[in-house]
């Protein structure tokens, strides 16, 4: 089956064609997952949450659009959705705090795998990950976020400022424990 042929089938609730497009999309909306999850376990979680609106929602994917977008879109909103009901922190804002200078160097993160670079993200605070997550990796813009996320899009710009900040000193601490020896093979 090609990919219309999948969801006009989900549409009528085939658990086939249902389970054809889960093995299809599971892996990158796994990854998506990912990075607004803390862990592993969590992001499971909310990829099947993701898949549960999605296969509910699915009626109203009227076939405008990137198919795999709007799956997207659902897995990240279900992410949000997570982090405000677990969310009982306060969220602070800081108004001085609206210029962006954090800067890491490429060649610094070009020497950290990938796999280290999201356990950072990862481990940021969760007020924090969103806001990176939704400006710096799926491009939406503070005003986006603050609808989203229910708060200022001052407290957007801080929250993105200081989850960089935290970044930038974690990546940079790392980059001093690995120096470019020992990134060659042994004995080469």
């Amino acid at each position: 089956m090609n990919l219309e042929q999948l969801i006009k089938a989900c549409k009528k609730h085939n658990l086939k064609a249902q389970s054809q497009l889960y093995q299809m999309y599971k892996d990158d909306l796994f990854t998506l997952c990912l990075k607004y999850c803390k862990n592993k376990e969590e992001a499971q979680d909310n990829l099947q949450d993701a898949f549960i609106a999605i296969f509910s929602t699915i009626k109203s994917y009227k076939n405008s659009g990137s198919f795999e977008g709007w799956m997207k879109r659902i897995t990240i909103h279900k992410a949000i959705d997570k982090y405000k009901k677990d969310s009982h922190l306060n969220i602070v804002i800081n108004n001085d705090i609206l210029e962006d200078n954090t800067l890491i160097e490429t060649d610094t993160i070009d020497r950290i795998p990938l796999d280290q670079i999201l356990k950072h993200i990862q481990d940021l605070p969760p007020r924090y990950r969103m806001v990176f997550n939704l400006y710096e990796l799926d491009n939406y813009t503070h005003k986006d976020i603050s609808k989203l996320l229910s708060i200022s899009t001052n407290t957007s710009k801080s929250n993105l400022h200081r989850a960089k900040n935290i970044l930038q000193t974690k990546i940079q601490q790392q980059s001093t424990n690995v120096s470019p020896k020992n990134l060659t093979s042994n004995g080469n």
